[in-house]
């Protein structure tokens, strides 16, 4: 049985400590407000931008994800979470006298400033001109600096349960197709997610980086209409991108990911043995809508006679 903490528990954090508990591993959930994580997880107070709360670390700890997002989107919220933060809990660790043997940092595609539609892997240049592309860099080479065992793991888009925003705005009538060349977008299932740092966490002799994309990069129009079919709606109509001005820092949109245009290849993991549940966007929003039409008709009130 391994001692596992996760930093910043929310989501996939969460999906990852119940497997790992499941499996018969002692998890801890450390965040600000722990109070509404599962009984199978410990809940730790801290924050993680704050070094007096961190010294509530449980000893002897084998294993470390990093898992924190980052409290709004500015420069100074993206440095706390990414940088600060990654810092303040190795500095713990050190203070503690902690050997964990291997930490995880869940990290994002978007360090990446490839933007044409290439196809980008972990050798590629990771040069990003906004703000959080470059706190999230900058976190990565902290974590990489330490001294112990250390692995990034890269994701592209997350969708999932409680991540619809792309079904939302196709059922809604507001998703448009960019016109122009096709813009490639990258994307990950959360149950995925989960398990790919699960993977790692006990895979010998890891890579110190990793990309997590599922199989198919595909052109996002291609994706909204395949919604649109799924759903049973018109096909979102096609509107102009506006021009990417270098170094944009504003909030992440569809208009903004569509400017965004690369292809990640996911090969390295692949060859490490992982299999990916939902391989495609297909297989991981056709679950999705399973799961959502199965929730609504659960509560939908019964006719009367």
């Amino acid at each position: 049985m391994a001692r596992i903490l996760i930093a910043g528990c929310g989501d996939i954090g969460t999906t990852l400590g119940l497997s790992l508990h499941a499996a018969g591993h002692r998890v801890w959930g450390l965040k600000r407000r722990p109070d509404d994580l599962p009984s199978a997880l410990e809940p730790l107070a801290a924050d993680l931008a704050d070094p007096a709360t961190l010294t509530v670390l449980p000893p002897a700890l084998d294993y470390i994800v990093y898992s924190a997002a980052a409290a709004g989107f500015s420069e100074a919220l993206y440095e706390a979470a990414y940088v600060a933060g990654v810092r303040n809990l190795l500095n713990a660790l050190r203070q503690a006298g902690q050997q964990p043997k291997r930490l995880l940092l869940t990290s994002s595609t978007s360090v990446y400033a490839q933007h044409q539609g290439e196809w980008v892997d972990e050798d590629s240049p990771a040069a990003a001109a906004s703000f959080s592309g470059r706190c999230i860099r900058a976190g990565e080479q902290v974590l990489w600096d330490s001294g112990w065992p250390a692995v990034v793991v890269r994701f592209g888009g997350i969708y999932g349960p409680g991540r619809t925003r792309l079904i939302d705005s196709v059922r809604d009538g507001s998703a448009t197709r960019p016109a122009g060349p096709p813009m490639f977008t990258n994307r990950i299932h959360r149950d995925d997610c989960a398990r790919v740092l699960e993977h790692l966490l006990f895979l010998p002799d890891p890579a110190p980086l990793y990309l997590a994309v599922d199989d198919d990069p595909a052109p996002l129009a291609e994706v909204l209409n395949w919604l649109a079919i799924q759903l049973g709606v018109p096909e979102p109509s096609v509107v102009a991108s506006p021009a990417l001005k270098p170094g944009s820092d504003n909030r992440p949109s569809l208009a903004s990911r569509q400017r965004a245009s690369k292809r990640c290849r996911n090969a390295r993991l692949r060859g490490s043995g992982f299999q990916f549940r939902y391989p495609s966007y297909r297989d991981g929003y056709a679950a999705l809508l399973r799961a959502t039409a199965d929730g609504a008709h659960q509560n939908a009130a019964p006719e009367k006679s």
